[in-house]
């Protein structure tokens, strides 16, 4: 105490000012690198993964044509579903009204795979490959039963619009590990898709939180960013001045107004400025080998496609983007369920399970989570109250098949039973927070104390719910 008590009598304030200004720098630099580190640093306990890459099938793909394999279905084939089910849940205003509700058989044929034995769909030959790498859920469960609250749900843990997106939630709690790319992607699939759903950027918003959490959406094209390419053909160094002088305004109008929006616009223009580098390499795929495309399919050298969007995906994985979602729209088979399925099976079987097969090949997949899924599943029974070849399936929310690999997950694994028409849960029940909670766990977060004080209140991806499900993980 005397040393220390010695050496503050003998400090001038310029010395001091000195020294403390040299602690500020200190911890700024500090916090910086921690930024690069990795996520470590940021989490509530050590992570199995360090990124998420979600393959969102939009409209509710039927789990009972391609993964949930239920026998009874042409047992009872033509029969009123609930003189053997009780009615649970809402049914849509498409199905309320009708007299019965005729199951219907699935027309394509069901055969196990790999080691782990697990039942799969004639529709879907190369997932069918992968089922060992795989954990296949088949009693997820959600709350809302029409498309756009469901697809908000799944996205951001609440049915009502105006929640960050879980991709948002992570930017926010884990931070960057790329500097030069946004932490949150989405690619949505270009294309002709029938029956497909509007897909709103509220679904990757980043909600109350700060702007700079929101999902990057790249487009297919020469740019895959709008706005990123600088028409005046200046030099990087000019460019260089310009954002600093823009940059000098924006923060002396942060210290005047403090307004979080401007301290988010001069972290946009710093990000949109390390992208004009970044991004054409990315989408570059002149590197790739014909081995590459072989793997995914020739759609792979199609931007907007599915499998080019996938393939982009593992190039962004491997430059470590934390957050990569994928929308692939036109699952909503309502009616003439036989014409519109196979056609979305062709088109993201093959590029689904080379990004699995890629990701493990290239020693990625092991710290990468992989989910494959919609917003909801099907019905057992006719769309129309009729049957008819030409079948369709209304949604469902009850229960329905997820797919997840790598990142601590367990490969190979079956969890969950469903009934004998797939209409309901009756052995491991996942509800859709419990699988928020559980990909937040493997990626070091406790859902419970990943907060953000908004309007009085604190909220969370999981609102008050959700559980982790060991039963899943290794």
């Amino acid at each position: 105490m005397h040393e220390i008590e010695s050496t503050l009598a003998r400090m001038s304030r310029r010395n001091a000012l000195k020294t403390i200004g040299g602690g500020l720098g200190s911890m700024a630099l500090g916090n910086l690198l921690a930024k690069d580190t990795g996520p470590e640093l940021l989490c509530h306990h050590r992570p199995a993964a360090r990124r998420v890459i979600y393959l969102f099938q939009s409209g509710g793909p039927s789990q009972l044509d391609l993964f949930d394999h239920k026998p009874a279905l042409k047992k009872f084939h033509g029969k009123d579903i609930f003189e053997y089910v009780q009615k649970q849940g809402r049914l849509t205003g498409f199905t309320d009204k009708h007299k019965i509700h005729p199951v219907i058989d699935t027309k394509y044929r069901f055969t196990q795979h790999g080691e782990c034995g697990s039942w799969m769909s004639e529709l879907l030959p190369h997932m069918s490959r992968v089922v060992d790498d795989v954990c296949t859920i088949r009693t997820v469960s959600t709350t809302p039963v029409n498309h756009d609250p469901a697809m908000t749900f799944m996205q951001t843990g609440h049915g009502l619009p105006g929640r960050p997106s879980i991709g948002s939630w992570l930017s926010y709690g884990l931070g960057t590990m790329n500097r030069n790319l946004p932490e949150f992607v989405v690619m949505v699939s270009s294309g002709d898709l029938a029956n497909m759903q509007p897909l709103n950027s509220r679904l990757w918003g980043n909600g109350f939180l700060p702007g700079r959490h929101q999902g990057v959406r790249f487009r297919s094209g020469a740019d895959p960013v709008l706005y990123l390419k600088d028409p005046t053909g200046k030099s990087m160094q000019e460019k260089r001045q310009i954002l600093d002088a823009i940059n000098e305004l924006n923060h002396e109008e942060l210290k005047r107004s403090h307004n979080p929006e401007v301290e988010t616009r001069i972290s946009q223009y710093e990000m949109a400025f390390r992208m004009q580098t970044s991004v054409p390499d990315l989408s570059d795929l002149s590197d790739e080998p014909e081995s590459t495309f072989k793997l995914y399919g020739e759609d792979a050298r199609k931007p907007g496609t599915y499998a080019f969007n996938c393939l982009m995906a593992r190039r962004l994985a491997e430059r470590d983007v934390r957050y990569i979602q994928l929308y692939h729209s036109g699952w909503d088979h309502h009616f003439n369920l036989p014409d519109h399925l196979p056609k979305r099976c062709k088109e993201t079987d093959q590029a689904s399970a080379a990004l699995i097969t890629d990701l493990k090949q290239r020693g990625l997949l092991d710290d990468t989570i992989v989910v494959w899924g919609g917003e909801f599943g099907r019905t057992a029974f006719s769309q129309n109250g009729k049957v008819a070849a030409s079948y369709g399936r209304d949604h469902h929310a009850n229960c329905f098949t997820k797919i997840v690999a790598g990142g601590g997950f367990k490969a190979g694994l079956n969890y969950g039973e469903t009934d004998d028409f797939s209409y309901k849960a009756v052995k491991n029940e996942v509800t859709v927070h419990d699988l928020h909670a559980t990909i937040l766990h493997q990626l070091g977060v406790d859902h419970e104390r990943l907060t953000y004080l908004f309007q009085g209140r604190r909220y969370r991806l999981t609102d008050v719910h959700g559980k982790v499900m060991r039963d899943l993980l290794v």
